[in-house]
């Protein structure tokens, strides 16, 4: 007989991840990626298949703005805690004008500017608004230099870029421009409102059509008009309702209205997430693209159909997902994976009888879309399963804390029975496997039924209540686990080790325990171990042989069998044994070419594997000089590993060196144009974090002592270098000149507590003396010791001490005597104290010296 081949090894290949958390969000020029504010980071994610293709880290604030420069080679974006210089708060909109070179911000100081993408530096500044300026956009026409902003007080400002002033204020609504139950459409040769579209209800984004989109043609035969003409304009609304309409401003009526979508509200509780967001038209005709309240991404794609307008959802792309309870493959190919999540919903038009809604996403595998929704239960969705009936109906079974099974035909995505009867959660459900005529249910009342599905019909519409055939009070707790026999004959239920920690089997046909498992000492409900957290779902395709897994970070990953590539893997390793030197190298490979042990491309391996071992020689050569505090050469190093992290600390370590600067010189020395070409790119990436801006400004201020300007000029890309470096150098330099004058506040109060004296008399009090010392060669009682003695003892002091000093040496001592005499003298008790210690040090002093006279 021969060996069953085992896989042992599995790899995730794809996986779903949260990419987009609610706030700002760009779409590229021809719609294959979308930038998403995800948290403090930015996401960028193929639209194609959900799959983040980059992430950009940002600071610990949510990002509040973000826009794309026409060509998409530059993203643009904007934070609480970065925000644009010239702004006094956060940036809440951006836009780029055609050409790709101005860029204009919207900001919550009520300030509109305009900015040189290239130069940096801001262009216009304009202030006019009395609220938070929300949105902004220039002229589609890159010809008329005009922007468009519009905030909180209601108003859209029109702005001329050529004469920097607001040339119009269109103030015809009553709300927040953003958020607003009409549309107005303005005509901008005379900035006056021409028609007024009451749509009733609160509005968050309209989309005009251009007349000489496909779309358009295709409205203007289904309108019965001979060419579009340029005063009739046609948009979309989408707002709060979770519907999209199609407007047309001649007669200002709707010429198509969505009925039904799962995104539908009909409830009116104001906790729960509403509608539509935003919304943008896709470009090259690819239709509309609308953001919903619980982020999602819908791609509606535009048809003419038979004599109507067709709008469809195209594909769904969720952007944050809550824990993955449960999942199961869905349909004969498993094309699908049906996943139960805690998420919540808002009622929709398919159950307006619902306040809310927890659903059930099936997701398509190929391109990781959200094919639909199965709204229903009232609370969370906590197991299911799938078949395909013998009818070839697939068919969706779930559980729910709502105390309720729901059967669902996936075709059409209707609910198709209910079963109540369970008085808890219900934890568990399978379908037979053989006959697939019944469903067996678990519940934390500790009971198993077993629900018939014989009743079912293929061309009933309405939903029927389901008959439980039997019911069997099982454990002592939970029930959390189920499985049915391929024969359809036997039942295992398993159950908390809180409770029982049982495993018990069960025939259906008599309803009996047949055997009871207790060999656990633990609850028996699944769960593993990955990535440190808890994986709760797992899903095992019989076909694809793919696994499905998710959990509590609200990731789904698929998993593809690994074990013949981990094999190549290990040998590959043991090859790396054998290519120590060139001959063997070559030996080796004319042994795999001849017996033909592997593909064609074993050279390119073995030679990678050959490099690899040279990066890891060379690695433990720079620890090494790290170890003997030889930094030139680590540096050196780190340059050619390209190991920036590494450099980094290097350089901390030296900063924190007592003769820094000449190890830093002595380091820098050694590099070459092209490595101080890289050298400044590290710097201006360091530069822009608060944390790691110091050693930035150290290596940066060692750099420019060493090279000479000219050599500077000659670094390839060094004009872009310091357009990158130059921002982030005024802002710290605005930081710390803000710090130290806070510091005069602090002095300040230490003076007026007398701690410290001010400064300008320690420097004084250090001049007299050692002008004495000059003049008479020896060190004098200095005149400030004494601020009481009078005229005619400091004479006598003089004629004692200074019989040779000249007039003018005398008037400069008089001089600086009385100007630190006549500064203000200390109020409280402690001055006072030391002044009279002073003058009767003074006083025998003067004594002293008429003695000796």
């Amino acid at each position: 007989m021969a060996s069953v081949t085992l896989k042992k090894n599995y790899r995730s290949v794809q996986s779903l991840q949260q990419f987009y958390t609610g706030g700002p969000f760009a779409v590229s020029s021809d719609g294959s990626f979308l930038v998403c504010a995800c948290n403090e980071t930015i996401k960028i994610v193929d639209s194609s298949n959900a799959s983040i293709k980059s992430t950009i880290e940002g600071d610990s604030e949510p990002v509040t703005a973000l826009a794309l420069s026409p060509d998409d080679k530059f993203l643009f974006s904007s934070g609480h805690s970065r925000q644009i210089r010239g702004h006094e708060g956060p940036v809440m909109g951006m836009a780029c004008d055609a050409s790709g070179g101005l860029l204009a911000t919207a900001g919550a100081d009520r300030k509109v500017l305009v900015w040189d993408v290239d130069g940096g530096f801001c262009t216009h500044f304009f202030k006019g608004h009395k609220g938070v300026v929300t949105s902004i956009m220039f002229h589609p026409d890159p010809s008329r230099l005009i922007l468009f902003s519009g905030g909180d007080d209601a108003t859209v400002r029109v702005w001329n870029l050529a004469t920097k002033k607001c040339i119009a204020t269109l103030d015809k609504h009553f709300s927040t421009v953003t958020s607003m139950a009409v549309v107005n459409l303005w005509d901008l040769h005379d900035y006056k409102c021409k028609v007024t579209v009451p749509t009733y209800e609160g509005l968050e984004a309209v989309c005009a059509i251009p007349s000489s989109s496909f779309l358009a043609s295709c409205l203007d035969k289904l309108q019965h008009r001979k060419k579009s003409s340029s005063s009739v304009i046609y948009f979309f609304t989408v707002g709060e309702r979770g519907i999209v309409r199609l407007w047309n401003s001649e007669g200002a009526v709707c010429i198509f209205e969505q009925k039904a979508s799962d995104v539908t509200v009909k409830s009116d509780d104001e906790d729960l997430k509403r509608g539509f967001t935003a919304a943008v038209m896709l470009p090259l005709d690819q239709g509309l693209l609308c953001v919903t309240a619980d982020q999602q991404f819908l791609f509606y794609s535009l048809a003419d159909g038979e004599g109507c307008l067709n709008i469809t959802i195209s594909k769904r792309l969720v952007g944050y997902n809550e824990e993955i309870v449960d999942m199961k493959f869905l349909g004969e190919e498993e094309q699908f994976l049906a996943v139960a999540t805690s998420v919540e919903q808002a009622s929709c038009s398919t159950f307006p009888c619902a306040v809310k809604a927890f659903i059930v996403r099936v997701y398509d595998l190929a391109s990781m879309s959200c094919s639909y929704v199965l709204a229903g239960h009232t609370d969370i969705v906590l197991c299911l399963d799938t078949c395909v009936s013998i009818s070839g109906r697939t068919l969706i079974v779930t559980g729910s804390k709502d105390n309720s099974i729901r059967l669902w035909e996936a075709e059409s995505t209707r609910c198709i029975g209910v079963g109540l009867g369970h008085m808890e959660a219900v934890g568990a459900v399978a379908f037979s496997k053989k006959r697939r005529n019944f469903v067996v249910s678990g519940s934390s009342d500790r009971t198993l039924k077993v629900w018939s599905l014989d009743s079912l019909s293929d061309d009933m519409e309405q939903s029927t209540n389901l008959k439980a055939k039997a019911v069997v009070a099982a454990h002592d707790k939970d029930i959390n686990s189920l499985a049915i026999a391929p024969n359809d004959s036997f039942v295992c239920s398993g159950s908390q080790v809180s409770a029982d920690g049982l495993v018990k089997l069960w025939t259906v046909q008599t309803n009996e325990c047949i055997a009871t498992y207790d060999q656990h000492e633990d609850k028996v409900i699944f769960f593993c171990s990955l990535r440190s957290l808890q994986v709760w779902a797992l899903a095992v395709g019989k076909k694809t042989e793919i696994l499905a897994t998710g959990g509590s970070d609200a990731v789904i990953n698929l998993w593809h069998d690994s074990t013949a590539a981990d094999k190549e893997e290990a040998f590959l390793k043991e090859v790396r044994h054998l290519t120590c030197s060139s001959s063997t190298k070559s030996m080796l490979s004319e042994m795999l070419d001849d017996e033909n042990l592997l593909c064609i491309q074993m050279k390119d391996h073995i030679n990678l594997l050959v490099m690899q071992e040279e990066g890891v020689l060379r690695g433990q050569e720079l620890e090494n000089a790290v170890s003997d505090a030889d930094y030139a050469k680590a540096i050196q190093l780190a340059f050619e590993l390209r190991r920036p992290h590494k450099l980094f600390e290097l350089f901390a370590e030296l900063c924190r060196k007592r003769e820094a600067e000449v190890q830093v010189d002595k380091a820098l020395h050694e590099l070459g144009k092209e490595e101080f070409r890289l050298l400044l790119e590290y710097v201006r990436e360091w530069n822009t974090k608060p944390k790691l801006c110091h050693i930035a400004q150290f290596v940066l201020f060692r750099v420019f002592n060493i090279l000479p300007p000219t050599e500077i000029l000659e670094i390839r890309g060094v004009g872009e270098l310091l357009e990158g470096l130059i921002p982030y150098c005024q802002r710290h330099f605005s930081r710390i000149d803000r710090l130290e004058r806070s510091t005069f506040l602090l002095d300040y109060t230490l003076m007026g507590m007398s701690v410290i004296e001010p400064e300008i008399e320690e420097r004084e009090l250090k001049e007299v003396p050692e002008m004495q010392a000059d003049t008479t060669g020896a060190v004098q009682e200095p005149s400030w010791a004494e601020p009481d003695v009078d005229k005619e003892q400091k004479h006598t002091i003089d004629e004692v001490n200074e019989p040779d000093v000249d007039k003018e040496q005398k008037q400069t001592i008089d001089e600086v005597n009385e100007r630190s005499s006549s500064k203000k003298r200390k109020s409280n008790k402690s001055r006072d104290v030391a002044y009279k210690k002073v003058k009767g040090a003074g006083q025998a002093k003067v004594s002293a010296i008429s003695s000796e006279a």
